[in-house]
């Protein structure tokens, strides 16, 4: 996987050291001096990551990192800090200041190949998460600054699977004093079913199990559907390469050497739930951005261009492998009126108590659309044209014989519905020709004194 890559370090040798070592592994490499040409390269070009020097004349890059993080416009891009050896603090520090990751000089070629590799794929996945949200963008009127800051990061909980009992509790000691909002279960032996792993926001795993293999409960938990986008932290031995190759090759998010230092730990904690908690977050709005794109605002029906959909996939089928489908096609008899008389406010009152209706009378299968003002479409798989005319006889009851209240009349009104029914048959194979026979059936339904059921030529002739 190749990614754009911007090193900054005011230091020239440096700068060509890590351009040679990432050219190496086919990365294409920008380079900077300095705080004030990162922030221009970053703004104007949009690496995929950033390995940005902490110390720098003028503006460090603690600084950088910061101003980065607080411009919507490119906050999303990863961000490495690379630190001096004998400087810890200034690991915890970049975290905090919004860094992804951190390496530490001299840089060694694994650990950076892993960490650069790890956050581009993990912004591959946000990108793209990004892109479709900032589709619905239209319907929610978010914008990224507002997404950034929406990121709770209450209520995590995590998992640690330590069988060293003093190792584990030494872990849990550093979480439960620095991060108030973390509950941390230890599990020593990894045996946990897999309902109960989908409550972890984050898989704390040691790689140095006695009696299980590490490496193969972080495959289970990144091959499980439920566990899939989970971020895996591992505690690994210093210069054990070979298991760290193969971490990286599963999936895993990020690593920590031994000996574990607690500040360290503590941040990677904090960094890897904060980008769960953001893929979270941009999942929930795209799939809430899909539903407003598929539903009708006032009745909570599929709209038509759901409806449309749907039915071309049905007629892609060939004829012997498609289900018996029904269709009825729904019209309230004389809503004109009702919006001339109580207004539109009330109109919508019955939109919505009429979907109600129909939806309370029919099976999880079907699937029920607004079609358009007041009409509406249900299309019924598996369904013969008996027992379609039967659910639209027992709809149009349920829609006579109970008025409707309104808040635009102290007394209910009634309300009645005409309603045209068809079926898939050897004359009526296209969702056009569907929808035209319910369309005449319903004609002939109104045509007949409204508030009644008509079945089109098709399904009279089954």
């Amino acid at each position: 996987m190749t990614a754009r890559v911007l090193v900054v370090d005011d230091v020239l040798h440096n700068v060509k050291l890590l351009e040679a070592k990432l050219r190496s592994q086919y990365f294409d490499v920008l380079t900077a001096m300095d705080g004030v040409e990162a922030l221009e390269i970053i703004e104007n070009e949009q690496p995929d990551i950033v390995l940005l020097d902490v110390m720098m004349p003028g503006m460090d890059g603690f600084e950088v990192c910061r101003r980065v993080k607080g411009n919507p416009k490119v906050a999303h891009i990863p961000i490495i800090m690379v630190t001096a050896l004998d400087q810890p603090k200034d690991r915890v520090t970049g975290l905090e200041a919004g860094a992804d990751d951190f390496l530490t000089k001299p840089i060694q070629d694994l650990p950076l190949f892993a960490r650069v590799k790890s956050l581009v794929r993990l912004k591959v996945l946000m990108d793209e998460l990004r892109i479709r949200n900032s589709t619905g963008q239209a319907f929610s009127g978010d914008t990224l600054s507002e997404l950034s800051s929406a990121i709770d990061m209450n209520n995590v909980k995590a998992l640690l699977i330590e069988d060293y009992e003093r190792v584990a509790k030494r872990i849990v000691g550093y979480l439960d004093e620095t991060v108030d909002q973390v509950d941390l279960d230890n599990v020593a032996d990894g045996k946990i079913s897999t309902e109960k792993l989908e409550q972890y926001d984050l898989f704390i795993i040691s790689l140095s199990l006695r009696d299980v293999d590490g490496l193969r409960l972080c495959s289970q938990i990144r091959s499980s559907e439920n566990t899939r986008h989970s971020p895996i932290l591992v505690l690994i031995d210093d210069g054990d390469n070979d298991t760290l190759i193969q971490a990286m090759e599963i999936g895993v998010t990020d690593y920590a050497t031994r000996p574990i230092d607690g500040n360290e730990l503590v941040a990677r904690v904090k960094s890897q739930v904060r980008h769960k908690r953001f893929a979270d977050y941009l999942r929930g709005k795209m799939k809430k951005n899909m539903e407003m794109a598929v539903t009708d605002a006032v009745t909570n029906l599929y709209n038509r261009h759901f409806l449309d959909t749907h039915l071309d996939n049905i007629f892609k089928k060939g004829p012997d492998s498609r289900p018996k489908t029904s269709l009825l096609m729904l019209d309230i008899d004389h809503f004109k009126k009702v919006n001339d008389t109580y207004g539109h406010a009330s109109g919508d009152e019955v939109l919505e108590e009429f979907s109600k209706r129909i939806s309370d009378n029919m099976r999880s299968i079907d699937l029920v659309a607004r079609y358009g003002g007041e009409e509406f479409v249900v299309v019924m798989p598996e369904t013969d044209a008996d027992f379609a005319m039967f659910i639209a006889e027992r709809v149009r009851k349920k829609i006579s014989e109970e008025p409707f209240k309104i808040s635009g009349s102290e007394e209910p009104i009634n309300v009645t519905v005409s309603i045209g029914v068809s079926i898939v048959s050897d004359d009526c194979n296209t969702k056009e020709e569907l929808l035209k026979q319910a369309d005449e059936g319903l004609y002939k339904a109104k045509e007949n004194g409204r508030n009644m059921v008509c079945g089109s030529t098709c399904l009279i002739d089954q």
